[in-house]
């Protein structure tokens, strides 16, 4: 990173109000003032409106999807591969709502929408893209995956003139936490300036792994203990700019030499061992109280003793995210279009499979309306209970009531 972009004022107001407390392992992290955090809607405002929720609206807020699988006379990634979903994606560049979306939207609603770079063109196309999206069924969220360095849909985009970051690599290599809220602050700011709500980021991941071709410089660093420290100074710059991260993937992808979005990849490392590193940087996030947390999709053998992928263990997400680690917020899924979790199983397997597993958002299924079907029919027939799906929702809607209240 340009040394200018360093040195960048680092006296906002809000800013000064992050304060670092010592946890038990010694690492430093960062915490909301008690006059800093965000409203928390009452239990009995989520449970008056799930209580008046049909099944289907309930299910609807399970998906969080790209805008494209509303439009069912699109078809693409029929070849297999998310290659090709994204080469077609990206010659269709569907960047308006259009009336068979509506029509499907009517059926089939839906709890978010994440943008991709083909759905942004320029500031105006986008401002009435996000406008048309709210009103659609289910008043869905609006996400994206706005890391910086190569991953900012906005920030590579030319017609946009922010500001941009070489890597988060780059910014942990400063040993300064101050220059990841910067990071995290001057994103979250022109997110919530276009209308988003959450963005995916920042990378939890450590990257010990020379050989890993999917993380890289999107981590920190190969340190946990100043990766932890990168990742919750970010997600309080998002957070003093009223948007809501999200720390990925667990349980850890930086230690794997395949890349997920194109079939399966694993990581050899015991429990142990992860608790040791990657869980971290997962351990500081959730206690300065992230509210998101994306799976991975590789497998861990020797933690699961199979290699079902992560975002479909119960083990990893019910016994050690939930119980061991005491997460009680949102788990969501990475991409259910990727290669580890379609070249091994149908879209109404994943996702029932990955929600009887402990998920709450299924992010971007290959074949949406077979999932959401799926889905309602596993509460139908007794595979899934309508108690389960309860569950999840009553997360969702907190979250969705807690950002509304901060518009």
């Amino acid at each position: 990173m340009k040394n200018e972009l360093l040195r960048k004022n680092m006296t906002r107001g809000r800013q000064l109000s992050v304060v670092l407390v010592v946890l038990v392992s010694g690492l430093a992290v960062t915490s909301c003032s008690e006059d800093e955090k965000p409203d928390i809607p009452s239990i009995d405002d989520v449970e008056s409106q799930l209580q008046k929720m049909t099944l289907r609206e309930k299910v609807g807020q399970l998906f969080y999807v790209r805008p494209e699988v509303l439009d069912t006379t699109i078809h693409y990634g029929q070849t297999g591969g998310i290659d090709a979903s994204t080469d077609d994606l990206t010659k269709i560049k569907l960047q308006a709502v259009n009336a068979t979306m509506k029509g499907v939207n009517e059926k089939y609603p839906v709890g978010g929408v994440i943008l991709y770079a083909h759905n942004i063109d320029y500031e105006a196309q986008l401002t009435a893209f996000i406008s048309q999206i709210r009103a659609l069924k289910g008043s869905p969220l609006l996400c994206i995956d706005e890391e910086g360095g190569r991953v900012a849909r906005i920030g590579n985009n030319a017609n946009f003139h922010v500001e941009k970051f070489e890597s988060m690599d780059a910014i942990g290599k400063t040993g300064d936490a101050k220059n990841a809220y910067y990071c995290g602050n001057t994103i979250g700011t022109y997110l919530k300036k276009y209308g988003f709500d959450i963005d995916f980021a920042p990378v939890a991941d450590v990257n010990t792994n020379p050989e890993n071709i999917v993380i890289g410089k999107r981590a920190f660093s190969d340190d946990p203990a100043v990766a932890a420290q990168m990742v919750i100074s970010y997600l309080q710059g998002l957070n003093d700019a009223h948007i809501v991260g999200c720390i990925k993937h667990f349980p850890g992808h930086g230690d794997t030499k395949a890349d997920t979005h194109y079939g399966y990849a694993q990581s050899l490392k015991t429990w142990n061992e992860m608790v040791d590193c990657e869980m971290v940087t997962f351990k500081a996030g959730i206690q300065w109280g992230c509210q998101l947390i994306m799976t991975a999709h590789i497998g861990a053998p020797k933690v699961t003793g199979s290699d079902i992928p992560a975002t479909m263990s119960s083990l990893i997400l019910q016994d050690k995210l939930r119980k061991e680690l005491g997460y009680q917020n949102i788990i969501i899924t990475d991409a259910m279009e990727m290669g580890a979790i379609t070249q091994q199983y149908t879209s109404a397997e994943a996702t029932v499979g990955s929600i009887k597993a402990g998920v709450d958002i299924v992010l971007g299924p290959q074949n949406f309306i077979e999932a959401f079907d799926a889905v309602v029919k596993a509460v139908e027939d007794g595979t899934l209970t309508e108690q389960r799906i309860d569950e999840s929702v009553r997360r969702i809607l907190k979250l969705k009531k807690q950002i509304t209240m901060q518009r």
